[in-house]
């Protein structure tokens, strides 16, 4: 056939295989080659060759199945949660150049990020706004708007030693992603578990999100997208109403039987099927078909998952879902353990999503973070314990986070933006319970103990898992160092 006269993208194999369906299958290819479901052949390059993709196994001694990922929009105050700093007090009112501690501000640290001089160099320092005591065996000191999670103290592995490159919010994808947000496509730790691992049922997604994403100035829905390793990687947003859990999750009432969908999907499988013979490396057209599949599997399978009412009322009322301020809140967290329970691999949950995000406390903090507190702590708190008391906190990691902490200096009645040095935690899925892991100096602004770029989270995340993501990598898709992280050895069991 010459080639000029040749139809593009469509060969001997694919054309035999469309007109042995008929018309139906002419048809199919024509509208899959529309939408650009169908791809060229293309001759693999000597480094395509020699790559082997996932097997969908994991390559060392996993100590977790699942994760579920907790992040905070805006920005939480590391120096009023889980890295209490009493010379806030005591020097309250000074500038930082009066304290003792001036001559360790002056370190190599100093200039990771400059000091924030983009945000007036915050040097006046605030006092703390809360109460804090410790907890548990170990002793973890905790500010009193995370009480309860404080009674958890002996399962958590605080990291105080966290930094991260960007000032402003584009931070919270720096903390999905790994990448400075002028970067936008890369993937997220979420697809990059599920690319390397898979999915544990096959009638759910493999990566849930739940709760609003943080705003489209600072990541959007890059901050749960798979990027480059394929949208059957990405994260599912889900409602946690069961009657609209997802659009199009229910068919139109009386519009069709469920033997006819049934029937109407297998024939389109197959045909989808055939047109991957021709195309085996289309990764919009396998993600497709995949969706196909899945929406049906998850007009059941959603719905079930999300009927809370379900759950004992005792349960009901351990996650706060009997008070108003806790209720939202407290349905994701429940809903986070029923998923995990049915085998998702990846549920991330966010909380005062959309624009910087709700903890972005520039004016009083301590009016912000009190109410945003009190819709976290109670269900977070229930979430450890459920799953504890399930046997499921073995095999179930859990981590809480935000994108970078808040200044010890003042800003009036707030605190600015702070990447210097900020905290997270971890919990279960092998992790060492009851350890304080890094450290701040006495003021928390720099990390300067064992410090960690965000990255190290991840590392640790995938090593839990028994992955690497370095054995992860893709050809064309060449990852910085940094990007990869270290494991933080010293939280692990």
């Amino acid at each position: 056939m010459n080639s000029s006269n040749s139809c593009q993208g469509i060969t001997r194999r694919s054309f035999l295989a469309d007109t042995g369906m008929g018309f139906t299958g002419l048809a199919l290819g024509a509208l899959l080659y529309r939408d650009g479901h169908l791809l060229a052949d293309a001759s693999p390059s000597p480094e395509d060759e020699k790559w082997t993709p996932p097997t969908g196994l994991p390559q060392s001694t996993p100590r977790a199945l699942s994760v579920i990922w907790i992040f905070l929009c805006g920005g939480v105050s590391h120096l009023e949660s889980f890295d209490i700093k009493p010379a806030l007090n005591q020097y309250a009112g000074k500038s930082i150049a009066e304290t003792p501690f001036a001559n360790v501000l002056k370190t190599e640290h100093n200039n990771v990020l400059g000091g924030n001089p983009s945000h007036g160099n915050r040097k006046t320092l605030m006092p703390l706004q809360t109460g804090f005591r410790r907890y548990g065996e170990c002793g973890l000191v905790v500010g009193d708007w995370f009480r309860n999670i404080g009674d958890c103290a002996d399962d958590l592995a605080v990291v105080r030693s966290l930094w991260t490159i960007h000032n402003d919010h584009g931070a919270q994808l720096t903390w999905q992603t790994g990448r400075h947000p002028r970067e936008l496509e890369h993937p997220t730790l979420g697809a990059w578990a599920c690319y390397g691992l898979g999915s544990m049922n096959e009638n759910l997604p493999e990566y849930v999100v739940l709760g609003a994403p943080t705003g489209d100035c600072c990541g959007g829905t890059f901050t749960y997208g798979a990027s480059y390793l394929g949208p059957e990687h990405g994260g599912v947003r889900l409602n946690t109403d069961p009657k609209n859990p997802l659009p199009f999750i229910r068919p139109p009432a009386n519009a069709i039987t469920t033997e006819e969908q049934t029937a109407n999907l297998g024939l389109l499988g197959r045909l989808n099927r055939m047109a991957g013979i021709d195309y085996p490396d289309d990764l919009q057209l396998r993600a497709r078909i995949r969706s196909y599949e899945l929406a049906f599997q998850m007009q059941t399978s959603i719905p079930e998952t999300l009927e809370l009412e379900r759950e004992p009322e005792h349960i009901r009322r351990l996650y706060g879902l009997d008070q108003a301020g806790t209720k939202s809140f407290g349905e994701q967290c429940l809903v986070a353990r029923r998923l995990v329970e049915r085998g998702v691999r990846f549920v991330q949950i966010f909380h005062g999503g959309g624009g910087g995000g709700a903890w972005d406390a520039h004016s009083d903090i301590k009016k912000n973070h009190t109410s945003l507190s009190d819709q976290v702590d109670v269900p977070v708190a229930a979430l450890l314990k459920d799953l504890k008391q399930r046997g499921l906190l073995n095999d179930t990691l859990v981590v809480f986070g935000t994108e970078f902490g808040r200044s010890p200096g003042a800003e009036g009645t707030g605190r600015d933006h702070h990447p210097q040095g900020f905290s997270a935690w971890l919990a279960g899925g092998g992790i060492r319970g009851g350890v304080q892991h890094g450290a701040t100096d006495e003021l928390g602004f720099h990390a300067i103990d064992n410090r960690h770029y965000v990255t190290d989270i991840h590392a640790t995340v995938l090593h839990q898992l028994g992955l690497d993501s370095r054995t992860l990598e893709i050809p064309g898709r060449k990852r910085l160092e940094q990007d990869h992280g270290s494991v933080i050895h010293g939280i692990l069991a």
